[in-house]
């Protein structure tokens, strides 16, 4: 395997960069799939029924922690790619965990709302708008397990083979997906939850 020592190691074979494309394309799917459940969102955010309407049930309060959460999380794991870039392990694997315990917050206290809304009787069948609601949110909290599992995965494989182009490849994926998260998330709280509650 040819290496390039000119470039950052996730990048220094040609499998890593045809990798790291193909992640992009990738992306490039969840970015339509989300995009349709935005739409459908939005085509039912008013298809309420009897109720609950989104004024009712969203609070400021969990979704402001979420958010703070999971943006600080984006901070971190550009902290874990750039400490990885310079040949840190202890500080790669530190922001990592940090940014591992910053999504599972934001997945408790994503957990903690669908609770809240179940038991004020606001579940996937109630009615269109928490249809899909629950839908995009879900969707968007089973990412966010997956890359808790993954993340953990990725630790445990550099903590045993170290810096490779294999574990630096994949961590560089791993921080790709997990911004992508933060973008999506940023969509959901501009536009699910601060239009919901005005």
């Amino acid at each position: 395997m040819k290496i390039d020592h000119s470039v950052p190691l996730e990048y220094s074979t040609e499998e890593n960069k045809n990798r790291i494309f193909g992640f992009w394309v990738f992306l490039g799917a969840e970015i339509v799939m989300f995009s349709t459940l935005f739409a459908v969102y939005f085509t039912l955010w008013n298809r309420t029924g009897n109720g609950p309407t989104a004024k009712e049930i969203f609070e400021i309060g969990p979704v402001l922690i979420e958010t703070f959460l999971l943006l600080t999380s984006s901070f971190t794991i550009g902290l874990a790619i750039n400490s990885m870039r310079q040949g840190l392990m202890k500080a790669t694997l530190g922001f990592f965990a940090v940014t591992l315990l910053l999504g599972l917050g934001f997945l408790g206290v994503e957990i903690y709302e669908f609770v809240t809304y179940v038991g004020e009787g606001a579940t996937l069948q109630t009615n269109a708008f928490m249809s899909s609601l629950f839908t995009l949110l879900g969707l968007h909290g089973a990412h966010v397990t997956l890359g808790l599992v993954w993340g953990g995965g990725l630790m445990l494989q550099m903590k045993r083979e170290g810096f490779t182009p294999d574990t630096a490849n994949k961590s560089f994926i791993f921080s790709l997906y997990w911004h992508f998260l933060d973008v999506v998330w940023i969509f959901i709280f501009s536009f699910v939850y601060l239009k919901g509650l005005m």
